[in-house]
């Protein structure tokens, strides 16, 4: 049922590319595709089975890569350039700014604040100049937390710090993506700047 449900979801995705082709308004959408979290065990999925490649470490609700890096596919027909990777480090947060900055909207954090929740602000970065080969800010740090694992972490460059159940991990992305070294106990300074 899981494997029929993605090749569902692909045909769908084709479906929609090939009637906004149809009405004209494929040269003025950009289409997006990607996914909230990792592969999860839930309902009986078995990412072992569906030939995860192995390269992460980790389920969704967890804080390790698997849990919360994933693919963000983006297609702008005429702006972006096919085929480019990029390693831009970003988040779901930037989502928004990035679209009121393409569709111009410059209040966008007066303009779509909830005036119930104080503070109640935008942390996104508009990543437009990624999808049009300019020049991008990136984040300080990017951060993560699940109550239901009891796990945070928070990623500065190639550096992130994971707690779980109230004890850090430190790894090195540059040189162990899998998040297979815990080298915590030999950096306690950067544990305790990726801490603060």
């Amino acid at each position: 049922q899981f494997a029929a449900m993605i090749s569902r979801l692909d045909a769908y995705v084709g479906e929609i590319v090939a009637l906004l082709k149809r009405k004209g308004l494929y040269d003025n959408t950009i289409v997006i595709f990607t996914s909230d979290n990792g592969p999860h065990e839930e309902g009986g999925a078995d990412p072992e089975f569906f030939g995860r490649d192995g390269k992460l470490r980790g389920l969704k609700r967890q804080c390790l890569e698997g849990g919360i890096r994933v693919p963000f596919i983006v297609s702008w027909h005429g702006k972006t350039a096919p085929g480019q990777v990029s390693h831009l480090q970003l988040a779901f947060y930037d989502v928004m700014p990035t679209l009121c900055d393409i569709i111009g909207v410059k209040n966008y954090v007066k303009r779509y604040s909830n005036k119930e929740l104080k503070p109640d602000y935008f942390d996104g970065l508009s990543f437009a100049p990624t999808l049009l080969g300019g020049k991008q800010p990136s984040h300080d740090h990017l951060y993560w937390e699940f109550h239901e694992t009891d796990q945070i972490a928070v990623r500065r460059g190639d550096w992130k710090l994971v707690v779980m159940a109230g004890k850090p991990h430190l790894y090195n992305l540059a040189n162990d993506v899998h998040e297979d070294h815990d080298v915590a106990a030999l950096s306690p300074e950067r544990v305790a700047q990726l801490g603060d």
